[in-house]
């Protein structure tokens, strides 16, 4: 099911679907997003955090795995799973207790978890139409 779509045409746009994203409510508030290198996952999810009343710097978790930020909504999770080889290390990390959670999360290349993954999230799947340009779909998980 789409839930949104949206072609932007810079970051100065993504202050509107940071703010779509931010008002999405699932038992998980867990998001999936998906896209190439340098798509704009992380930037993406710097814009929502701050509508989500974040004053931590976000930056991509590539190297620690996982980020933790504070807001007042809670703690916002930020994983990026891009340099795991498979699912145990996932499960190794404690993938499950930030996935199976109520605080938002986030999680860059999430592939290798679907399996483990609770049946209700959202997907972001952004794709680069050009230097500047994004297409972005937001698709609603309910199996």
């Amino acid at each position: 099911m789409i839930a949104k779509e949206y072609i932007i045409n810079g970051i100065d746009e993504l202050d509107e679907v940071a703010k779509f994203i931010s008002k999405l409510e699932s038992k998980y508030n867990l998001f999936y997003l998906k896209g190439n290198l340098g798509a704009g996952k992380t930037t993406l999810i710097q814009k929502i955090a701050v509508i989500l009343g974040s004053p931590d710097q976000v930056v991509s978790p590539s190297f620690a795995l996982v980020n933790i930020y504070n807001s007042s909504q809670g703690e916002i999770y930020h994983i990026d799973l891009y340099r795991l080889e498979d699912i145990e290390e996932a499960i190794d990390l404690g993938i499950e207790d930030y996935l199976y959670n109520s605080n938002y999360c986030f999680v860059e290349w999430p592939e290798l978890i679907e399996n483990i993954s609770p049946e209700e999230y959202f997907e972001i799947n952004i794709e680069i139409l050009d230097d500047f340009k994004r297409k972005i779909i937001i698709l609603k998980n309910e199996n």
